[in-house]
């Protein structure tokens, strides 16, 4: 997230998560987070309406357990761009059981493994999430401006034109409603013996 509050980000869907590490090293990034498991529960009312919205509310526990709020989003040229508030909060199943009381309801739980990056650009640095999903790879790119996120990409030979406009629960229904998916949770159990393509998720690789 930027210093104004906003989240500024590129996705991409890659078929070799190892070679873009390669290539971070040969840049000098740094690692600030080692691979770990996310676990993130998505919330809404009843009436469904912040999905309705495009407004995300969200529990997540890596390392430590956080609320984030995202504001609806914008898509320039691949960059998505929308209001993030985020903070820790000290117990995952306390808070998850404070918005079960307030009236909110478990939309959508989903895994993932995240490794994180810093690469220094013009003094700033972008962060670089190398994202494993039951259903592929993908790297993010997050900074403070598209063009920081742009030059960030071009150093990791990524194809700008297959950047993804869209989040990676809307993917998972791309994927659900192609191969008929009976099953409503992102998990890595329920990915368990399923093949995946691109053209199911309707994106192609960046490293092709």
């Amino acid at each position: 997230m930027s210093e104004s509050g906003q989240e500024i980000e590129a996705k991409f869907y890659v078929r070799d998560l190892d070679e873009i590490i390669t290539r971070l090293h040969e840049l000098e990034a740094a690692l600030i987070q080692r691979r770990v498991l996310e676990t993130n529960l998505r919330f809404d009312l009843p009436d469904a309406s912040l999905r309705a919205e495009g407004r995300v509310l969200r529990l997540r526990r890596d390392t430590e357990a956080r609320f984030t709020y995202k504001g609806p989003s914008t898509n320039e040229q691949g960059v998505l761009s929308r209001t993030e508030i985020e903070f820790t909060v000290g117990d995952f199943e306390k808070a998850k059981e404070f918005m079960e009381a307030l009236g909110y309801q478990k939309l959508l739980y989903y895994d993932k493994y995240r490794t994180t990056y810093a690469l220094q650009t013009s003094e700033v640095f972008v962060h670089v999430m190398l994202d494993e999903l039951p259903y592929g790879n993908f790297v993010e790119i997050e900074g403070e401006s598209s063009e920081m996120i742009r030059a960030v990409a071009n150093q990791l030979n990524l194809n700008w034109d297959t950047a993804i406009g869209t989040s990676y629960t809307a993917l998972f229904e791309r994927a659900r409603k192609t191969l008929r998916f009976v099953f409503r949770d992102l998990s890595f159990e329920n990915f368990a013996g399923v093949e995946v393509s691109a053209s199911h998720l309707g994106v192609r690789a960046a490293d092709a």
